[in-house]
């Protein structure tokens, strides 16, 4: 069962005070603004109508493919749950890592009461980006992250109703969680979590952040 609203407040407000890394974490020095490798292919967005804040836009399939993050591009995965999509979403963060050479950290929120406190250990960390698995992080996700507009956040197969610019999503039909008592999407499909879809999630978000298109949902009924 999920922790009231007032305690998820609560642990909000002790997550805006997060000041940041120790000086013995070897994320802590110096660290450029991350710059892509790579251009956005024709279709990612329209050149001539960028989307807005909250827009929801239907990239064109593979517009993001030519897309890279700088090798000191720092990720952590933030994850909480064990279910079917949320184990594929992790998966594809992993394989991506990976793929391109990164040294990705995870933060694991452990249950209903950890779920704050799991951001505020993602925060602590003073990442590029955090990437956001499972759809039991939407709610506390939405309370915390217009505390801290300066960091970036992507959710991926799923998105949060009323998002900051600072946090951007890529979903699809048979995702579409909301969160906010809003329940299930009724086109929800845990089979619409495909390895190929979840890849395609991942590139295209770190795509859209790492070129400033951020606060905006990336639509995938076409991968």
């Amino acid at each position: 069962m999920r922790p009231p609203l007032s305690a998820l407040a609560a642990l909000a407000a002790v997550a805006a005070l997060v000041t940041g890394c120790g000086a013995g974490d070897d994320w802590s020095g110096p660290h450029p603004r991350p710059t892509p490798i790579g251009a956005l292919g024709a279709g990612f967005v329209d050149p001539a109508r960028q989307p807005r804040p909250e827009a929801t836009t239907t990239p064109r399939p593979g517009s993001w493919n030519g897309v890279h993050p700088p090798k000191d591009y720092r990720v952590v995965l933030l994850t909480a749950g064990h279910d079917g999509p949320t184990k594929k979403l992790v998966t594809a963060v992993r394989s991506w890592a990976d793929a391109e050479g990164l040294s990705l950290r995870t933060v694991t929120a452990s249950d209903a009461s950890d779920l704050v406190p799991g951001i505020t250990r993602a925060l602590a960390m003073r990442p590029d980006l955090v990437i956001s698995a499972g759809n039991d992080l939407v709610d506390p996700l939405a309370m915390v992250t217009p505390n801290h507009l300066a960091q970036q956040f992507l959710v991926v197969g799923a998105e949060l109703a009323e998002p900051t610019a600072n946090v951007t999503a890529v979903d699809w039909s048979g995702a579409s969680f909301r969160g906010e008592g809003l329940g299930m999407s009724s086109t929800y499909d845990a089979r619409s979590f495909t390895d190929r879809r979840c890849s395609a999630a991942v590139r295209a978000g770190v795509a859209a952040v790492l070129h400033g298109l951020t606060g905006i949902v990336l639509w995938l009924d076409r991968v």
